[in-house]
């Protein structure tokens, strides 16, 4: 493994450098993440950082490359991803290019050859030429560690790629150097800056992590996070970007599927600048909080709970969104939970106001013997009165015939049916 670099080639002095370079780049960092850089540039350890996605991971490897003039590089992990992406291919098409060449020369190798066993021997010495450097493509690791020049190498979101990848890196990580079966062991002429990043998918092997520093880089302060707004020219007033700051720092403590990262934070200030807003309201957060939250249930719990981060003393419509007087029964008006039944009116009664007719005693007064008189061959309403005081007799059931009932209900009934 290299050793160590000393001070002088070190690119930063101190702990305060580094907070200095990194800001002047437009990355701010607090003291404990620029002492963790830091170290990494004397000991030369890889960094991984672990955390939430979006709180600036990715970017703090490409402001390293930039503050300290190094070329920077990408490893971008994924579910399947085999060692040939990572460290190096072999060219085939080079390689079938040069078969072809060799097939016309096969007979010029030969031609000196007394028999076949000298013949096979020399076809067998051009074999090396097929596995050579000059047929080697090389992936992000091997470029890293083969660079004549120093470089920052960024193993992204690792947590994403196999176990299996994670045992091809720890030669890399642990040693600056990758071997090649055909051709050997390459080691690295200036040791790669290297941070690994991982979003916690799942956890990592304890092997790979044993040999790097480790730093569990979390959402920052609202101060720093202010600062950070702030350093990216969003163009929205101070005033505002403040009170976005806290607001996006309340949908954080609801429980969304994705909570808004510093970069969204950013999108958000800078989309609040474009359409001229200098003062929040409920409403035109409402209208872009798509900016920061990206799924449907988030989206909904953001917008319930927009109105309250805004204006803590806000008064909250119902949870159904009605609210145009159509009395749908949400009882308790200091919660806003319906449990009781709708009232008749959604305005106010006074006590002495005439509310009219008892619409039960309506009801009830329809609800009499002899409402349907005259409907449907029913006897009339002065039959009716007569027959209740005992001047007519009650009318009598008209006989019905044994055809008439098998006419109208049981035709067919007692035969079965012709298959």
């Amino acid at each position: 493994m290299s050793t160590p670099t000393d001070q002088t080639a070190s690119p930063f002095g101190s702990v305060d450098e580094v907070v200095d370079a990194l800001a002047e780049h437009g990355y701010i960092a607090d003291r404990r993440l620029a002492t963790t850089v830091f170290l990494l540039t004397r000991l030369e350890k890889p960094l991984l950082l672990e955390g939430p996605a979006g709180v600036g991971k990715t970017e703090l490897a490409k402001m390293l490359a930039v503050a300290t003039g190094r070329r920077f590089l990408r490893l971008q992990c994924y579910e399947g991803q085999d060692e040939t992406k990572a460290l190096y291919e072999w060219d085939y098409g080079k390689q079938l290019l040069y078969t072809q060449m060799l097939r016309e020369k096969i007979a010029e190798i030969v031609q000196d050859a007394p028999d076949i066993p000298s013949s096979v021997e020399k076809i067998k010495n051009q074999d090396s030429v097929f596995f050579s450097e000059d047929f080697l493509a090389e992936r992000p690791l091997l470029e890293a560690i083969r660079s004549d020049e120093p470089v920052v190498l960024l193993i992204d979101e690792v947590d994403r790629a196999d176990e299996a990848l994670e045992a091809v890196l720890l030669e890399t990580l642990g040693e600056f150097q990758v071997s090649v079966p055909e051709i050997g062991t390459f080691v690295a002429k200036n040791a790669p800056y290297v941070i690994l990043t991982s979003n916690n998918t799942r956890d990592l092997a304890a092997a790979l992590k044993r040999r790097c520093l480790h730093l569990f880089l979390d959402y920052p302060t609202a101060e720093r996070e202010l600062e950070i707004v702030r350093s990216k020219n969003t163009g929205l007033p101070e005033a505002a970007a403040r009170e976005l700051v806290e607001v996006v720092r309340g949908l954080r403590e609801l429980e969304l599927r994705k909570a808004p990262s510093i970069s969204e934070t950013i999108d958000w200030a800078r989309t609040l600048a474009v359409l001229g807003i200098d003062e929040l309201n409920s409403q035109i957060l409402s209208d872009t909080v798509s900016v920061v939250v990206k799924y449907d249930k988030d989206v909904t719990k953001a917008l319930g709970a927009l109105p309250k981060l805004v204006d803590p003393n806000a008064e909250i419509p119902d949870a159904h969104g009605h609210g145009h007087g159509h009395g749908h029964g949400h009882g308790h008006e200091d919660d806003g939970h319906s449990t009781g039944p709708a009232p008749a009116t959604s305005r106010p009664v006074a006590d002495d106001e005439d509310d009219g007719p008892d619409g039960r005693a309506v009801r009830a007064a329809k609800d009499e013997e002899g409402r349907h008189a005259g409907v449907y061959g029913a006897p009339g309403r002065e039959y009716q009165e007569k027959a209740r005081s005992g001047e007519a007799e009650p009318p009598k059931k008209r006989p019905v015939s044994s055809g008439q009932g098998t006419r109208s209900f049981g035709a067919g009934l007692g035969k079965r049916r012709a298959l």
